[in-house]
C-alpha cells in the first residue's frame, strides 16, 4: 500500500519560508497507473482545503490563496514530494497533509485531483505555524 510521511513543518514569522517534504513509499512508476499528488491543509475548526496538485505529467495547479507563493515539485528518483512555501502569512497556519491518488491511466482518471475525495492516501500531517 502507498504510504506518505510528511516533514518540514515548524514555526516561522510572517514573510518567511518553509519547505515541506513528503516521502512516498509503496508505489513504483509504471505505464498502467498514474499517481496524482496534492498538498492540503486544515486549520482548527475549518474544513480541509487544497493548496495545490501535481499531476503525472508534472503539471501543477494551485488554489488562488497560495498561487504565486507556494510551489509543488517532486524528485521522482527519490519518491519525494515537496511544497516550497514563500511569503508566508498568518492565515497559512494549519496542519499540512500530502495526499496521493493512484488511478488507471484511462479516461479522465489521471486529471482529477482538486477535491479531498479524489485522494485515497494521506500522510499524518505536519504543523505549520506562522506568527504575525
Amino acid at each position: 500500500a502507498v504510504q506518505l510521511v510528511e516533514s518540514g513543518g515548524g514555526s516561522v514569522q510572517a514573510g518567511g519560508s518553509l519547505r515541506l517534504s513528503c516521502v512516498v513509499s509503496g508505489y513504483t512508476y509504471n505505464n498502467r497507473y498514474c499517481m496524482v499528488m496534492g498538498w492540503f491543509r486544515q486549520a482548527p475548526e475549518n474544513d480541509r482545503e487544497r493548496g495545490g496538485t501535481i499531476y503525472s505529467d508534472d503539471s501543477t495547479s494551485y488554489e488562488p490563496s497560495v498561487k504565486g507563493r507556494f510551489t509543488i515539485s517532486r524528485d521522482s528518483a527519490k519518491n519525494i514530494l515537496y511544497l516550497q512555501m514563500n511569503s508566508l502569512k498568518f492565515e497559512d497556519t494549519a496542519m499540512y497533509y500530502c495526499a496521493a491518488r493512484v488511478a488507471l491511466r484511462s479516461g479522465t482518471a489521471c486529471l482529477r485531483g482538486t477535491e479531498v475525495g479524489d485522494f485515497g492516501y494521506w500522510g499524518q500531517g505536519t504543523q505549520v505555524t506562522v506568527s504575525s
